[in-house]
């Protein structure tokens, strides 16, 4: 079922919908069949490593790159269906864009750089380009050359120029990447702002402090979905996620061992009881209870993939190479299991010649860093 399918069972219409998207370069899948939906007025944070495919999935959403299949609405625009000359006129009337890099032409004034946005609609305000600065608290900067303002108030007139169009969406890549702390809070503030007014923005951040002030976050891994969650949710902590893990942990072992997975069965020697833990796995759609047995769905098999993975190379890693004992290689590989990045995950594979199995024998499933010449068979 697409997500504007189970949005319609709601009556709710989806300003954004991604429907199996998928981006190729040449051999390379930037995203891989990568589906959610976002209502207008939601804050998004868009997280992941390096080379996930966030870039990406921004550049289409804001028509400046093209899909290679799949489906992407925005406000009923679908833009696998428009030709470049209308992706100009979407961009310029339905997205503001705010990048890492300010994109200041600098031989134009502030109040210059904010008007530019407003020739693509062949009219010019300058009054209203003033009061757009004076929103960001420029008020005092209109004649300033980029050159003589500093980092924050760059990005304050690149928000600026952003909204002087007032775009319904609002895609911010990283904007608070090349400030400082007091630039950086400045800067939320205004997006915190822009939020409260019923903008839908989907930003881009490395930053966990500034995902956790969205009202959800979206992770991507290997240019696919790993983790689409409410964050409105205050019982979703970091503990929480932590006990996610554990339970699909056991739950994908269970499959291993080819036994049904149930509430007795994965509860921990010592936990308390997971029944309640499951009900919230359930409901974002991690898991599925089937009366006493427990499954896995699309999204928690990869999840608890990744999360077994991650634990066995570790404890490679700490066997092989730190020669510890076996119970604390277990110790500490059940701290890194939640911490090791797919970046990390990828060069510990390659530095232990992409092991088969965990120093039990278990296998360990891989990665995309392994394929059939770069396997060694050590076990």
């Amino acid at each position: 079922m697409s997500p504007l399918d189970s949005r319609a069972k709601t009556g709710a219409a989806p300003q954004v919908v991604v429907d199996s998207l998928v981006k190729q370069y040449g051999g390379l899948r930037a995203l891989d069949s990568v589906s959610f939906a976002v209502d207008a007025g939601e804050w998004v944070a868009l997280m992941g490593p390096s080379g996930s495919g966030k870039t990406t999935l921004i550049n289409i959403l804001g028509g400046l790159d093209t899909l290679t299949s799949g489906r992407v609405m925005v406000d009923n625009v679908d833009l696998g269906q428009r030709s470049e000359s209308q992706l100009v006129r979407y961009r310029a009337e339905k997205v503001g864009f705010v990048f890492q890099q300010f994109h200041l032409v600098p031989y134009l004034s502030a109040l210059e750089n904010v008007m530019l946005a407003q020739y693509f609609h062949s009219v010019t305000d300058e009054k209203q380009a003033e009061e757009a600065l004076k929103h960001v608290g420029l008020s005092d900067r209109l004649e300033h050359l980029p050159a003589q303002l500093s980092g924050g108030e760059q990005q304050r007139v690149a928000i600026a120029r952003a909204l002087i169009n007032q775009p319904k969406l609002i895609l911010a890549d990283e904007p608070t990447g090349n400030l400082d702390e007091a630039n950086e809070a400045i800067v939320i503030d205004l997006f915190r702002a822009l939020h409260n007014a019923g903008h839908t923005i989907l930003m881009v951040t490395h930053d966990p402090d500034i995902a956790r002030q969205a009202d959800r976050r979206i992770e991507l891994a290997h240019g696919r979905l790993s983790l689409d969650t409410t964050q409105a949710d205050p019982g979703v902590s970091l503990d929480d996620e932590i006990r996610f893990d554990h339970l699909l942990e056991r739950i994908w072992i269970c499959g291993e061992e080819g036994t049904n997975a149930q509430v007795n069965s994965i509860r921990a020697p010592g936990a308390s009881d997971p029944v309640r833990t499951l009900g919230r796995m359930a409901d974002l759609k991690l898991v599925e209870m089937h009366e006493s047995d427990v499954r896995l769905t699309e999204t928690g098999g990869r999840r608890a993939r990744d999360v077994v993975r991650r634990h066995r190379l570790a404890e490679r890693l700490f066997k092989d190479t730190f020669a510890i004992d076996d119970s604390e290689a277990h110790t500490q590989a059940c701290k890194f299991e939640h911490i090791i990045s797919p970046e990390l995950d990828q060069r510990i594979c390659t530095f232990l010649g992409h092991p088969k199995t965990c120093p039990h024998g278990n296998p360990i499933p891989p990665g995309d860093c392994c394929d059939g010449n770069k396997r060694s068979g050590r076990s």
